[in-house]
């Protein structure tokens, strides 16, 4: 069974851990700030109630939840954590109800003001089309240009790389520590920038990637230049204020190259 109601993400930005889970929830209002693992969250809509969970976000505003058949949604989280308290459907309710009532009796008014008050009728010029006429015999008429020929190269030029869904093997080097806002903390979050990025078995120019600067990461004690390999998952996610279109999620098996 899939419900109809369902938004799926373009774009889904996975956690690297549990940690990244639990305190982005933190940050989200979703879990107190002594929670130690993730709960299971109901989505409330039209009278029924739904177990989820949350498997990833696609910006700061949206969190992507995921429901027992595995079919994905995009919700605020705001509205979610709202969802968790019992009186939220009668609340709803209480609302609608309101609304409806006040629609009825706005649209009443409205209809009073419109027989009451009467404008004089405004007077349009007339415009006399011009006549086309069709071409004399023996005068060779302009061929305009083919436009499908120009959507067809607007459209090679805006074909976006294709990146496979697994895992992949990868090698990359070090180029920049860098920082970027994060607007539900009062802290930054830590990125790494990386360059002469090799994928193995794939030809695809990567150009620069990025990766968060997790726990995991910070063991290895990388510095500018240093050369990584791991297995990761490459996806399309621009890096906030860096003209770095791709990210590496979830990376695993992270081994220094020495030379």
């Amino acid at each position: 069974m899939t419900y109809s109601f369902a938004i799926g993400p373009i774009e889904l930005q996975e956690f690297d851990s549990e940690d990244e889970l639990i305190n982005k929830c933190k940050e989200w209002n979703l879990l107190s700030s002594t929670a130690t693992r993730v709960k299971t969250f109901l989505y409330k809509r039209n009278g029924i109630t739904l177990p989820c969970e949350i498997v990833g976000y696609v910006d700061s505003m949206t969190v992507v939840i995921q429901f027992e058949n595995k079919q994905q949604h995009c919700i605020h989280p705001a509205y979610l954590k709202e969802m968790q308290t019992s009186g939220f459907g009668q609340k709803s309710a209480a609302a609608a109800e309101v609304e409806v009532t006040e629609g009825a009796d706005e649209a009443g008014n409205e209809a009073v003001s419109e027989e009451t008050v009467i404008e004089p009728a405004a007077i349009e010029p007339t415009t006399i089309e011009p006549t086309t006429l069709p071409p004399a015999a023996g005068v060779k008429t302009e061929e305009k240009p083919q436009e499908p020929l120009k959507k067809q190269e607007k459209a090679k030029k805006k074909a976006a790389l294709e990146l496979p869904e697994e895992k992949l093997q990868m090698s990359a080097t070090v180029k920049e520590f860098t920082t970027v806002p994060n607007h539900f903390s009062d802290n930054d979050d830590e990125v790494i920038i990386y360059d002469e990025v090799a994928i193995e078995g794939y030809e695809l120019e990567l150009g620069e990637v990025w990766s968060s600067h997790s726990a995991t990461l910070k063991k290895l004690e990388l510095a500018v230049g240093d050369k990584v390999s791991f297995e990761a998952k490459v996806v399309a996610k621009k890096l906030t204020q860096h003209p770095v279109k791709y990210k590496i999620n979830n990376p695993s098996k992270l081994k220094k190259i020495t030379e």
